[in-house]
């Protein structure tokens, strides 16, 4: 008797333990799937050397400057658990959409201009661009988009201190750092850059059928920039809820531009001007690279010029109108062999859109080019030297900005523009393809 009641208690017991065990372990599951995808992963920095795995055994990697062959690798090396966490939690962002300095329900109506911002890596001038769009007279009331293709906790902290303006960030999908042994990142079983079409077949590197055309096989962290920009024109105009049935204009940044006090205020001007005076303009521009020391007698004024990339792909903004139209070049952009955004638009220009743009732009710039190295260019940085250059000119004209009205000065004729020099880096059937997506993928 005695040892069926010491039964039925053991038994009671061991369910209840059970029972406190099921618990737990559901609480903690559902713990680990909130701190995968939850905001706090925002603040956090992916552990040094994250996704870069070793490379399997019988891999001799090469430098592509080296016309030594790379060895095929099989199989393939796995993804490591925290980059897959981060793939998720960056789908999982670009979903949710999560808009920043907006009112308590989280709603927010646009107006007539959106501004989205290409971040890669270079905090320091990200955060310059930032100063001058604190300082900007009514930035209050624009939505500011930032597109970043490489995660860091120190540029999520730069931007989760943006408290003047809405503010939104979404991420490329495809980048390097998400895929870093395999396409489109680099995948071990590509070929050198260097090495002989002919050299590359006997290899069977995976990608020995597509040189570009200088015979030269892709570079991920060149071709990434095209990718990047293709998607977020798609991703903004198609994908971003806020934006469903916008009919204003996008301008769209990089990470190393800075902008002028008066920059929307002229902007407005700028467009009001254009549909009174200048309907067949296509784009507007904020800015070229040229050299002013004063503003003196050109704040007021803005030329109608042809679009040459070289000069106007700074500060350029878009109606939804020349959206439509540059994708319906997708296949032309996405095949054309250089890996340069703006060079593969102006090409567009001349062998697929309607006809060649023109582009309404001030005389006296509203944007700058701070950036003085990365991709193209390899000295040292010295943000805080151009960014003193940008405040001095800005400064010593102080008294010519914001102007009442803006005329026309000049109407160039539109000028014959030969097809520009091509400058390859984007012969890989791989990117041909993985551009043409976009638009049906997040």
């Amino acid at each position: 008797m005695r040892f069926r009641i010491y039964k039925r208690k053991v038994l009671i017991l061991t369910l209840v333990v059970a029972a406190c065990g099921f618990v737990l372990w559901s609480s903690n599951g559902r713990q680990r799937k909130s701190d995968a995808l939850g905001p706090p992963l925002l603040d956090a920095e992916p552990v040094r050397g994250a996704g870069h795995l070793a490379v399997s055994v019988g891999i001799r990697r090469v430098s592509n400057e080296s016309a030594a062959p790379l060895v095929p690798a099989v199989p393939r090396p796995e993804v490591d658990n925290l980059t897959l966490r981060y793939r998720s939690l960056v789908y999982q962002l670009n979903f949710d959409q999560m808009l920043r300095n907006v009112g308590n329900d989280g709603t927010w109506s646009p107006g007539e201009l959106v501004l989205v911002v290409q971040v890669h890596n270079r905090p320091e001038y990200l955060r310059l661009l930032i100063d001058s769009l604190r300082k900007a007279q009514g930035i209050q009331e624009v939505l500011v988009i930032f597109s970043h293709d490489f995660w860091s906790a120190e540029i999520n902290s730069l931007i989760s201190r943006v408290d003047f303006c809405p503010v939104l960030q979404v991420f490329f999908p495809f980048s390097i750092q998400l895929y870093p042994n395999e396409f489109p990142g680099s995948d071990p079983r590509d070929c050198p850059r260097d090495l002989k079409k002919n050299a590359a077949l006997k290899l069977g590197c995976i990608n020995a059928e597509y040189p570009d055309s200088f015979g030269h096989y892709r570079e991920a962290k060149f071709s990434q920039t095209k990718h990047h920009w293709w998607w977020k024109l798609h991703f903004v105009w198609e994908r971003v809820k806020v934006l469903q049935d916008y009919t204003g204009l996008i301008l769209f940044l990089e990470e190393d531009h800075d902008l002028a006090p008066d920059f929307y205020h002229v902007f407005k001007k700028m467009w009001k001007l254009k549909q009174q005076e200048c309907p067949g303009c296509d784009v507007l521009s904020l800015g070229t690279y040229t050299t002013i020391r004063s503003f003196y007698g050109i704040a007021d004024k803005v030329d109608v010029k042809t679009w040459k990339s070289t000069e106007h792909n700074m500060g350029l903004a878009l109606t939804r109108d020349a959206y439509q139209k540059l994708i319906e070049c997708t296949d032309t952009f996405c095949t054309y062999d250089d890996y340069n955004w703006d060079w593969t638009l102006q090409y567009l220009t001349l062998a697929c859109l309607p006809k060649i743009w023109k582009v309404l732009v001030p005389q006296a710039p509203r944007i700058f080019h701070a950036g003085d190295c990365g991709m193209h260019h390899k000295k040292t940085c010295r943000p805080s030297t151009q960014s003193a250059q940008i405040e001095s000119l800005l400064n010593s004209n102080k008294q010519y900005l914001f102007p009442e009205t803006l005329v026309i000065g000049e109407k160039f004729p539109m000028a014959a523009i030969s097809p520009p020099r091509k400058n390859g880096g984007w012969g890989d059937i791989r990117d041909h393809e993985l551009c043409k997506s976009y638009r049906r993928l997040q």
